[in-house]
């Protein structure tokens, strides 16, 4: 067993996950995050601000109304995700450097998200603390936090993954003020481990049950596909949405090794149709950003990109 004692951050550096590593977690289906999506999947890397008028006609596809849409850049504005540009009477957005680089390490980890399986020796990371006389917000972080990193609590006070995590929570736990900590590793023994085995500390039936769920939605949009029914902005919505779809399932996974899977787990299947379907709609997504561009910046319109989970 390896112990290791939490150390305070040094003075002047700030703490990873504070103000200036991490950004808001939007609600899922908000105006920011389809903005930040939009962004992500259509203007990545562009020096160039995004018209103003082109993002509300756009977030009027998702049925969010001019003046929410105007609220939501403002507030995106204020938390430093996105910096405005004005050009004669245009005003447009480009992504903020703070959210630039925080973004990137975030689609990095998404695209590549289920796309090969890790080898495993068997060893879990535990972190212990005693949560109790914590404030519940402050536990409340505690628990999001790590649940963020794939962790579970297996007893109170007492968190695991299988994968070496133990800088990232130390480092996380840092960041909320939690320094009374202790990191290890651990193995199970080969004979008699228990009958409760550590894997059960994860909801891995209503994980499945959201995998098949995304399946289900993913095969028949495959079908509305093959039959012509989907015209752009359909095609946009569409593809938005199964990306947050995704966000979701892999920040709800714990990407647990393949020999603490149930038989038949879903997640390979539901890649595969992600791919499929966000390859398939693609084109006519990326149209319909660029004739929304083109209303208001037609020289702008060809810059308009699209990200593919392919690589």
């Amino acid at each position: 067993m390896t112990t290791v004692p939490a150390k305070r951050p040094a003075r002047g550096r700030p703490a990873p996950g504070d103000g200036h590593a991490r950004l808001p977690r939007p609600r899922r289906g908000s105006p920011t995050s389809r903005m930040l999506t939009l962004f992500g999947d259509y203007w990545w890397g562009r020096a160039e601000p995004l018209p103003s008028a082109a993002i509300v006609a756009l977030l009027a596809d998702f049925g969010v109304s001019e003046a929410a849409a105007r609220a939501a850049l403002s507030r995106m504005v204020k938390h430093r995700l996105l910096e405005p540009s004005r050009s004669g009477r245009t005003t447009g957005y480009r992504l903020a450097p703070r959210a630039v680089a925080v973004m990137g390490d975030a689609l990095a980890r998404i695209l590549a998200f289920g796309a090969e399986e890790r080898a495993w020796d068997g060893t879990w990371s535990i972190v212990a603390l005693d949560d109790g006389p914590l404030p519940r917000t402050l536990r409340d972080a505690v628990r999001s936090r790590l649940q963020w990193l794939g962790f579970a609590r297996l007893v109170d006070g007492m968190w695991l993954s299988p994968w070496d995590r133990h800088a990232e929570a130390l480092d996380e736990l840092r960041a909320l003020g939690v320094v009374d900590v202790t990191t290890f590793t651990a193995r199970l023994p080969a004979a008699s481990p228990g009958r409760a085995r550590p894997e059960e500390a994860w909801d891995l039936a209503g994980l499945a049950a959201d995998y098949r769920a995304f399946i289900a939605d993913a095969t028949r949009l495959r079908a509305a596909l093959a039959g012509g029914r989907v015209d752009p902005a359909r095609a946009l919505v569409q593809r938005t949405e199964l990306t947050d779809r995704w966000i979701a399932l892999a920040n709800s996974d714990p990407d647990l090794p393949v020999e603490l899977l149930p038989a038949g787990w879903p997640r390979a299947e539901a890649r595969a149709l992600l791919i499929e379907a966000h390859e398939a709609l693609g084109e006519r997504a990326m149209e319909r950003v660029k004739e929304a561009i083109r209303a208001i910046e037609p020289d702008r319109a060809d810059l308009v990109m699209r990200r593919s989970f392919r690589g």
